[in-house]
C-alpha cells in the first residue's frame, strides 16, 4: 500500500506516490461518537490577513515534514492535508469492459484501509471538493454523496470523531489545529446511514458486488475443505501408526 500526493490547484494535475507511512497513531483513549463532539470549544472562523500570516508562520515553524503553508497575495493560502482512507465497502473504479447494451462497466474492489493520501489544497477548497479529489485520484466512479470526511480530535485522553459539513474548509481547520495529527486528523469514510441503501447503486455496481461475494464464498469453501483434508490425513496417519485391528 502507498500514500499519495495530489493537488487541487488548477495549474497542477499530477501527483506522485511514496512508500506508505502511517501518519496516524492508534488512539489509546476512548473513542467518542460525533454526538460528544458538541463538547468541543467553539473556534473563530475568520481571521485578519495579519493573523493568518502569524498562524502560517507558527504552523511552518512546527511542521516536521516540509509540507508548509503559503499565503498568497489574494489573501488565500495553500497547504497540505493528509486524509486516511477508511472504507469498509467495495468501490467501483472506472475503466472496466463494456457489456452488451450497457454503459462501460467499472470493476469493484476493496481499497486497502489505512492508506494515507496527501492533498495540496487551497483555503478556499471545501470538504466536498476534497472528497471528489480523493475519489478522482483512485478513479472511483461512485457518487461522492456516498462518502463523508470526518475529523478526529484528541483531548484529555479521549478521541472525538465528527463528520464535517460539505462547505467546511479542511485547510482552515488544519491551520487552526496546527500540524500535530494527534490534535486533528482527517478520515474518509462511507456515510453513516445505518442499513446499506442498495437501491442507490447501479446495476453494474450490484453485479460487481455479487461477483465479489461469490469469490469470497468460494475462498471460504476452499479453506474449509483444506482444513478437513488436513484433519483426515492426520487421522489416517495416526491409525496407520497404531496398526489396524486384527
Amino acid at each position: 500500500m502507498s500514500s499519495g500526493y495530489s493537488s487541487l490547484e488548477e495549474d497542477s494535475e499530477e501527483y506522485f506516490f511514496t512508500a506508505r507511512t502511517s501518519f496516524f497513531k492508534k488512539p489509546t483513549g476512548k473513542v467518542t461518537d460525533s454526538k460528544d463532539v458538541e463538547k468541543e470549544r467553539e473556534v473563530r472562523t475568520e481571521f485578519s490577513r495579519e493573523e493568518i500570516q502569524q498562524k502560517i508562520d507558527q504552523y511552518n515553524s512546527l511542521t516536521k515534514d516540509y509540507l508548509k503553508m503559503t499565503l498568497n497575495p489574494t489573501g488565500a493560502y495553500t497547504g497540505f492535508v493528509k486524509v486516511m482512507m477508511d472504507l469498509r465497502r467495495p468501490v467501483t473504479v472506472r475503466g472496466g469492459q463494456r457489456a452488451a447494451g450497457e454503459a462501460t462497466m467499472g470493476e469493484a474492489f476493496y481499497l486497502p484501509r489505512g492508506v494515507i493520501n496527501t492533498l495540496h489544497i487551497s483555503s478556499e477548497n471545501t470538504v466536498k471538493q476534497v472528497i471528489m479529489a480523493l475519489l478522482n485520484k483512485f478513479t472511483v466512479a461512485d457518487n461522492p454523496a456516498k462518502y463523508a470526511l470526518y475529523k478526529r480530535c484528541r483531548r484529555d485522553e479521549q478521541v472525538y470523531v465528527c463528520k464535517l459539513a460539505d462547505v467546511e474548509k479542511p485547510l482552515f481547520l488544519r491551520l487552526v489545529a496546527g500540524p500535530d495529527l494527534d490534535t486533528l486528523s482527517f478520515v474518509l469514510r462511507e456515510q453513516q446511514t445505518g442499513e446499506v441503501m442498495w437501491d442507490a447503486f447501479s446495476i453494474p455496481e450490484l453485479r460487481n458486488f455479487l461477483r465479489i461475494l461469490d469469490k469470497e464464498e468460494q475462498e471460504q469453501k476452499e479453506a474449509i475443505i483444506r482444513r478437513y483434508e488436513v484433519c483426515r490425513q492426520r487421522l489416517q496417519e495416526a491409525m496407520m501408526a497404531v496398526g489396524s485391528p486384527s
